[in-house]
Order: C-alpha cells, then sequence, then structure tokens
C-alpha cells in the first residue's frame, strides 16, 4: 500500500481526536490529501498508570472501551485494508461524539465498548458480524501496541492523542493540534498551514495551555452553534489538582 499524506493516530474514545479528525477530513478534501488512521491507545498508553488516583472515576471504562474498540477496527483493516478504518472511525465518532448527550458515569462509557454498541455500527456499514469477537480478543492488543509505541516513538511519550504524521515516512510529526472547535471551512487549509509552518521549524518542541473549552461535540453537551466553558485540564483530564 502506498504512504499516505497523513499519518492520524487515533484512539476513538477521544474526543480532541474525533474533533482535530473532522478537520482533518475538511483538509483532506481541500488539498485532496491520503489519510490512513492508525491506532493509539490511551489504555495502553496509561497502562502504568493509577487510574483512581490520576483521573475521574469514567476515564478507566471509558480508555478500556476504546482499547476494545481498536481491537474491532483491528480486525476490520484486516479485511477491509484503509477504507474500512476510515469509514469505521467516521461511524464510531458520529455515534460517540455527534449524538445526545452521555453521562459521566463509568456504565455509559463502558458499554461503547460492547457488543449491543458496535453490531448496528457494523450493520450499518456493510461490515460482517464476525469483527464483533474482536472486542475480546486481546491477541489484537499485540498491533495495538506497535501502533501507540510506533506513533510515541514520532514524538515522544509525554504526549496525547491524537498524533499526526505528515508525509511520512521523512516528514514532520507532532501531537495535537487539540482544538474544540472546527474551523469555517474556508479557514481550515489555512489553519492547516500555520500548523505545519510551525512544526517544520527545527528548533520548535511544544505550544500548549492547559485552559480549553469543553470540545463542541453534541455528547459533551455543547451544539455546534454554543461555546462550551473553558476547563482547565491536566494530564489529559479534567480533574483538577488540589
Amino acid at each position: 500500500m502506498a504512504s499516505a499524506d497523513i499519518n492520524f493516530y487515533f484512539d476513538p474514545v477521544c474526543p480532541f481526536a474525533w474533533m482535530t479528525s473532522k478537520w482533518v477530513r475538511m483538509v483532506q478534501r481541500e488539498r485532496d490529501y491520503t489519510v490512513e488512521w492508525r491506532f493509539i491507545s490511551l489504555r495502553l498508553l496509561n497502562s502504568h498508570i493509577d487510574y483512581a488516583a490520576h483521573f475521574p472515576p469514567e476515564y478507566e471504562a471509558g480508555h478500556t472501551a476504546g482499547l476494545r474498540l481498536l481491537r474491532v477496527a483491528a480486525s476490520v483493516r484486516d479485511q477491509y485494508g484503509r477504507d474500512g478504518v476510515t469509514a469505521l472511525y467516521a461511524a464510531l465518532g458520529e455515534k460517540i461524539f455527534d449524538s445526545e448527550p452521555v453521562p459521566d458515569e463509568p456504565d455509559a462509557h463502558e458499554r461503547r465498548g460492547t457488543a449491543d454498541f458496535v453490531a448496528p455500527i457494523l450493520d450499518d456499514l456493510g461490515m460482517a458480524p464476525t469483527h464483533l469477537a474482536a472486542l475480546d480478543d486481546d491477541t489484537w492488543d499485540t498491533v495495538i501496541q506497535a501502533e501507540t509505541d510506533e506513533a510515541l516513538g514520532l514524538t515522544g511519550k509525554d504526549v496525547g492523542t491524537p498524533i499526526i504524521h505528515f508525509r511520512p515516512p521523512e516528514g514532520i510529526a507532532f501531537f495535537g493540534p487539540v482544538i474544540s472547535r472546527l474551523p469555517r471551512v474556508e479557514e481550515a487549509a489555512e489553519l492547516w498551514d500555520h500548523v505545519v509552518g510551525l512544526a517544520q521549524f527545527p528548533g520548535f518542541a511544544e505550544l500548549k495551555r492547559s485552559l480549553r473549552e469543553r470540545p463542541q461535540l453534541r455528547a459533551l453537551g455543547v451544539s455546534d452553534e454554543d461555546t462550551g466553558v473553558t476547563e482547565d485540564w491536566h494530564g489529559g483530564s479534567r480533574r483538577q489538582k488540589k
């Protein structure tokens, strides 16, 4: 398979990855880029962390659901290739984030990694229900861990999702950008050029602020016409440090 213009490493339960992916799809249409949607697991990335001490209660259930969904994505890619993952991630993201608000409770987040949640999505895509078996098949974790390691090898380990590799294998890679709103159509490619231009400077390392608007996603209670409340994030979590 020919190299894509963009390798986009995603975890399907990360709202910021989903928001950035929607923007990248806008840029893709404008610039006729090819995108390969690759895997990075927040659950594997945080495997050494005590979730109870570092994250709100629903995070462990959510990240575990993300790993289970990535197993399905790996199985789908094995049968349908790059296009299969492209379609599956789009459908998962719409179902998870562009839908009615979900309470911040472990059970609600855990459900996203179940057969009841995934089966109708596969059916709508015309994909075989046999991929549901991957939810509980941890042999796929070898593939997911390898791509997680691949992504972290491009940026370093103190990052989250998404990670973007532009014009691989020699091109630049970076974490994010983390955005809470979609740019207007006429601004999408311009914003992309600014990000790539900054990232291409050899001495550039980081530009960050922990204050973020809650992403403009229906599942988080923010409509397309609203602006999310500003929250202070620490280590990928809205939990405030004392």
